[in-house]
């Protein structure tokens, strides 16, 4: 059961460390429109799609749920809207390798463990066997991602201006690096997200919808809520810019090329949850730590696309040898985590 969470969050994590790679084929278009465009495909319409094929009776099930639970599911994906928006710029500045590890580095961390203080089980994981083992595993993957970190400082050190400009058009280590953490302490908003929408998947599951799917309408109402922040601030964005013209006209480039890969690269971006949320549903009474394992997978798949595009050429080989024992140290926390959540379904 916790080995088949492990491998959907995998899944999960390697969609999410994909998804900025459609964005690279958008042609003269600006950040905010092409953002804009992706969102509304992995933040509206794919939800609403999976919600629609797998809840038979979804507007029952938003009857039954508590108000309250709505309003706290929108409310984090307001917040966590904030996180997703600079963590797309984070991208612009670190490049996917170093992005990634930095923002989703502190998102593992605050997503994993504020849930279970907040709802007072913080003192049952550590007097237990199996909740000291989880949480080792969440100082395992610290120990990743600082790792990785690491690796980037050695890289801001070791590339020529020249050589940071051709792999990341925009790198900035330091703008990145504040950007990074801010964004990662914000998307962290998801897990609360989750968290309380608890009532709104019981209601679901009530109501006829499969147990593996019952976080499914939970992803709409907090996802809604992270399209607001997105859209309201892209909207600002093209204004201040004058790049509204971007939705009509590419410049030369193909207009609808950059629909579908914009779509494609939000679509991906969904799949992410889709797994991540079937994952959660098998990973026993600690899914709490289904929030590491996802980070983690997403910072490894990332760093082996930074790999694959050269993010790092001109660095040293220590340097490169740095990022891939942090990607080693990371998917170990993976193992450590799941071993956890085992030893408590087995003392269960």
């Amino acid at each position: 059961m916790v080995a088949l969470g492990v491998l959907l969050h995998a899944i999960g994590g390697f969609a999410a460390g994909s998804f900025y790679i459609p964005f690279k084929k958008v042609r003269n278009w600006a950040w905010e429109s092409y953002w804009l465009v992706g969102g509304v495909f992995s933040w509206i319409v794919a939800p609403w799609v999976a919600v629609l094929l797998t809840s038979p009776r979804i507007v029952d099930a938003f009857r039954a749920a508590p108000p309250v639970s709505l309003f706290w599911c929108y409310f984090f994906g307001v917040l966590w809207g904030v996180g997703g928006l600079t963590f797309g710029l984070s991208m612009r500045y670190l490049g996917m390798s170093l992005g990634y590890a930095l923002a989703l580095g502190s998102c593992a961390v605050f997503g994993t463990v504020i849930p279970p203080a907040f709802e007072g089980r913080f003192g049952e994981l550590l007097g237990s066997t199996s909740g000291l083992v989880t949480l080792a595993g969440v100082l395992v993957c610290l120990l990743g991602v600082g790792l990785c970190g690491a690796a980037g400082m050695r890289k801001e050190k070791e590339q020529s201006d020249e050589q940071k400009k051709q792999a990341i058009g925009e790198f900035n280590f330091f703008k990145g690096l504040w950007v990074a953490l801010f964004a990662g302490v914000m998307s962290a908003c998801m897990a609360f997200g989750l968290a309380a929408g608890k009532p709104l998947a019981a209601a679901a599951v009530a109501h006829g919808t499969p147990d593996l799917f019952q976080h499914f309408p939970v992803l709409v109402v907090v996802l809604a809520g992270g399209f607001t922040t997105n859209c309201l601030w892209c909207i600002v964005l093209n204004l201040r810019n004058r790049s509204g013209r971007d939705y009509l006209d590419a410049r030369g480039a193909s207009l609808a090329a950059n629909y579908v890969f914009s779509a494609l690269a939000g679509v991906t971006w969904y799949f992410q949850f889709f797994f991540y949320s079937m994952g959660t549903t098998k990973m026993g009474q600690y899914d709490f730590s289904s929030w590491t394992i996802h980070m983690a997978f997403i910072i490894a798949f990332s760093n082996l696309w930074g790999l694959f595009f050269r993010e790092w050429k001109g660095s040293r080989s220590r340097t490169r040898g740095l990022v891939v024992a942090g990607l080693v140290v990371l998917l170990a926390s993976t193992v450590v985590v799941g071993i956890g959540n085992w030893l408590a379904t087995r003392a269960g």
